[in-house]
């Protein structure tokens, strides 16, 4: 995928050098034990990961190098989003990345050395995109909820994010409760009570910052119907009945074009919408296209993958399970693909 968001070759090749510094974390080949051994654990991440994350500068990518990111666009942002789709990575690079955008010059050292993993809460249901009300501010106590956080248990502090200010707030200050649920593919969410919780007041979160997390979702979920692609074009190959390859069967080819059509079409939705907001233009309607895309095509690529495994693709055992899984949580990430489609008719029509 190195060359799919590029603009210009010196560009490309940068993202090609991005997206191989990214195998050594995120692998598009060999087995998943590592992804596995995580599965319905608490916290559910591996910590020295994170701190190999940080270190290749995953977590500023896109943070101004004035506030000690490396100042990058959307275009490698969603090329290494797309690395961590198809790696099945559970550590949550994206809502990390998302604090650092919301906090900007604010963000504590910590949270780029990846000593400190601050994790955004900002959800007040179960399908939207950006921050809500539900939270009230009085002699600087906070007092609310905020649902779905992901991989909740492994922040050291939240970032509450409010439609007029945002507020950090270690995860063990006092006031601030938490329950968590298992997601499908073996990760979890988180939901926050904040009971007179102090925090640090922050400037209103930027809106666009949601756009580049939801357009980095979409990456992902392609990333992730890409291997699962992959895996399953290597399982007709190499699948013997009736003396041949079960690929060589018409039908099965014939769905196997349709799922690379779906691909193809994802891509093409994602490459848009990153020149658009590399750009600086308002991308809401682009963003919306592409996302809504992204989760239905995942859907369908994952699903059809597991098929046609045959029986063994129901199984746990089987890895591409594990991709249905995983976009089956990201597919409603960040908006789903009915909350996608109805904002870009609005838009499209002027309304708000």
């Amino acid at each position: 995928m190195d060359g799919a968001f590029g603009q210009d070759e010196e560009r490309r090749e940068g993202l090609r050098l991005l997206v191989e510094s990214a195998s050594g974390l995120a692998p598009r080949t060999g087995d998943l034990r590592a992804v596995r051994a995580l599965r319905f654990t608490r916290p559910g991440i591996d910590r020295a990961r994170w701190r190999r994350i940080a270190e290749m500068g995953w977590l500023g990518l896109r943070l101004p190098e004035e506030a000690g990111g490396a100042g990058l666009g959307m275009s490698e942002y969603a090329a290494l989003a797309t690395e961590i789709g198809a790696a099945l990575l559970p550590e949550p690079v994206i809502e990390a990345q998302l604090a650092l955008d919301l906090m900007g010059e604010k963000a504590p050292a910590g949270a780029l050395s990846g000593d400190t993993l601050v994790l955004p809460a900002w959800a007040t249901g179960p399908d939207g995109l950006g921050a809500g009300e539900g939270l009230s501010e009085a002699d600087g106590r906070l007092s609310g909820r905020r649902l779905f956080v992901p991989m909740a248990q492994a922040a050291d502090v939240f970032l509450l994010a409010g439609s007029d200010a945002c507020w950090l707030v270690p995860a063990d200050a006092p006031g601030l409760g938490l329950t968590a649920e298992d997601t499908l593919d073996g990760g979890h969410t988180g939901t926050l009570t904040l009971d007179g919780v102090e925090g640090e007041r922050l400037p209103a979160p930027d809106p666009h910052a949601f756009e580049a997390a939801a357009l980095a979702t979409a990456a992902a979920l392609l990333g992730i119907m890409e291997r699962a692609f992959a895996m399953t074009l290597d399982y007709l190959k190499t699948r013997v009945q009736f003396g041949q390859p079960i690929g060589n069967f018409q039908a099965l080819q014939h769905r196997a074009v349709d799922l690379e059509i779906e691909i193809g079409l994802t891509r093409a939705a994602l490459r848009d919408a990153v020149a658009a907001m590399d750009a600086g233009e308002d991308c809401r309607r682009i963003v919306s296209r592409a996302k809504a895309r992204a989760a239905d095509a995942a859907m369908r690529v994952t699903r059809q993958a597991v098929q046609l495994h045959g029986a063994i693709g129901y199984t746990d055992e089987a890895d591409i399970g594990l991709f249905l899984r995983r976009a089956m949580v990201l597919a409603p990430r960040y908006g789903s693909a009915a909350y996608h489609r109805r904002r870009y008719g609005n838009l499209s029509e002027g309304r708000p």
